[in-house]
């Protein structure tokens, strides 16, 4: 038969210590605080919305919020919502426009046309509401979003409001061409005559030259502007391929706009330009030699020079065997007795040779 454990035993001071603790528990002993609230996510205003027009599409592009309004970083996956508003032309453009849900764009939208923070989203308008909007004022403003918990929306303040007026724009530049010179890459095209509606062209003000190395959309940069149908691309390389697109300009006193791209010409530039004739060959017979003595080349590619000598009557011959560095030559295998005629030719670093430069004859008595 057991025994049963005295008062103040091993059993009843594990049976106390086993009720501390639970009291302890329920009455949150330790050093667990209050419980805080979910973080709510509404992430900060944009305040740098912008747009512009190339031929039907409205670019719009802002810097996307990556803090919410506690500063803290947004964890959650933003979505994006357009709003506008269309007032007609004749109206002046409200302070205040009554604007509307336009578009909204979910993630997988949106960030393929974000590159880190800036975003640029082109909205393509069909030809339907291209005609219905051009020539009014348009208001654009943009929010966004991120959800919580149960999916609650939480967003942000509404963006600055910009205004801006689509205009009536030429369909592509065509005839895009592209010709190498020696100083330069000179681009010509046709002049645009109807717009994307069929009218008559108003506020063309000229052209933008894109280039790009490699071709891809995406990777055409602004090149320069020209108002006439002509350009010259002096930065380049002879040997490297480029490509060109064009976008006819159009303005009024508060709006710019653009056609949409050119066809893109390709060119790969090679150097076939010869350098100048070398000028002021002098001769001289002295000790058995003909010394010669020429004006230097300016060219940046110049590679070096060559020597001919013929007597008179006689075939040609070139003297160097490698093209020389300096516009100096000693020629030692004259005879006496016999007269001579020297030209020289200057040749750059792809091999092209100059015309010859002005003979000069010599005796060697």
């Amino acid at each position: 038969m057991t025994r049963p454990h005295p008062p103040g035993g091993p059993s009843s001071h594990l049976y106390f210590l086993a009720v501390v603790a639970s009291a302890c528990l329920l009455l949150h002993c330790g050093t667990q605080g209050p419980l805080q609230p979910p973080r709510l996510e509404q992430p900060e205003k944009v305040t740098n919305l912008a747009a512009r027009q190339v031929g039907r599409t409205l670019e719009v592009s802002f810097t996307l919020p990556r803090l919410a309004t506690d500063h803290e970083r947004l964890t959650k996956p933003l979505e994006i919502e357009l709003l506008r508003s269309v007032t007609p032309s004749s109206a002046p453009a409200p302070t205040s426009p009554s604007l509307k849900p336009w578009l909204t764009l979910m993630p997988d939208q949106w960030s393929p046309h974000a590159q880190e923070d800036k975003l640029t989203y082109p909205i393509q308008l069909s030809d339907q509401e291209y005609s219905q909007v051009v020539g009014e004022n348009l208001a654009l403003a943009v929010r966004t979003l991120a959800r919580g918990f149960r999916h609650r929306p939480h967003e942000s303040e509404l963006s600055n409001l910009i205004h801006i007026s689509l205009l009536e724009v030429s369909v592509p530049v065509e005839d895009l061409r592209a010709q190498t010179t020696e100083k330069a890459i000179e681009l010509a095209w046709t002049v645009p005559t109807r717009s994307l509606s069929g009218h008559a062209l108003r506020d063309l003000a000229g052209y933008r030259v894109y280039r790009s190395v490699t071709g891809k959309p995406g990777s055409f940069t602004l090149l320069g502007e020209t108002p006439t149908p002509q350009y010259q691309d002096r930065e380049f390389q002879f040997g490297h391929t480029y490509f060109y697109s064009v976008r006819a300009v159009f303005r009024t006193n508060r709006e710019t706009a653009e056609s949409e791209d050119s066809l893109p010409a390709r060119i790969t530039p090679v150097d076939t330009f010869p350098p100048a004739a070398p000028s002021g060959l002098t001769a001289v017979y002295s000790a058995g030699a003909v010394e010669l003595v020429w004006t230097a080349n300016t060219e940046s590619d110049l590679a070096g020079y060559s020597v001919y000598r013929r007597e008179e009557g006689g075939t040609p011959q070139r003297l160097n065997k490698e093209l020389l560095s300096t516009p100096i030559f000693r020629d030692t295998t004259v005879l006496a007795g016999h007269k001579y005629v020297y030209w020289v030719t200057a040749e750059d670093l792809a091999h092209n040779e100059s015309p010859p430069s002005p003979e000069v004859a010599v005796e060697t008595n």
